[in-house]
């Protein structure tokens, strides 16, 4: 079973605030005990969203909004893609995971799970899960 492991932002992160070097290292750490379990398939921090964009669809108009964007609850500042054998072994890993000393606010995790090829067979064609396998395996190939 794979999880992504959502990151929420808070209002240091979306500031630009780096994390301190103890963090730095403590989050080090935390990833080689994820990749040394073979837990670990990726995980990145992400910029504030200042830097980033969002692109609307509605109907056959596209629309592309420049951040910030104000609502930071539900802004993403990072994540992991886990691969466990359960949800409760990814809620395991998340409690492990370091957090910052004398932040300002709570810190929020997110865990859903990412769903697999043959979970879309009741919708999708067997042509269309052979197409999407070989793509998946192009990918991985790729890096």
């Amino acid at each position: 079973m794979r999880f992504m492991v959502i990151v929420k932002e808070n209002q240091d992160a979306e500031a630009g605030v780096l994390p301190d070097q103890k963090l730095l290292s403590d989050m080090l750490k935390f990833n080689e005990e994820l990749v040394k379990a073979g837990v670990m398939l990726a995980g990145e921090g992400l910029h504030p969203s200042s830097k980033g964009v969002r692109v609307r669809f509605s109907g056959d108009k596209v629309t592309v909004i420049d951040g910030p964007f104000a609502e930071t609850k539900e802004l993403i500042a990072g994540f992991w893609l886990w691969q466990v054998r359960s949800k409760e072994e990814a809620i395991a890993w998340a409690k492990r995971i370091p957090q910052p000393v004398g932040m300002k606010e709570p810190a929020e995790i997110e865990i859903r799970q990412v769903f697999e090829t043959e979970e879309f067979a009741p919708n999708a064609t067997p042509d269309l899960i052979q197409r999407e396998q070989r793509l998946r395996e192009r990918v991985a190939a790729q890096h």
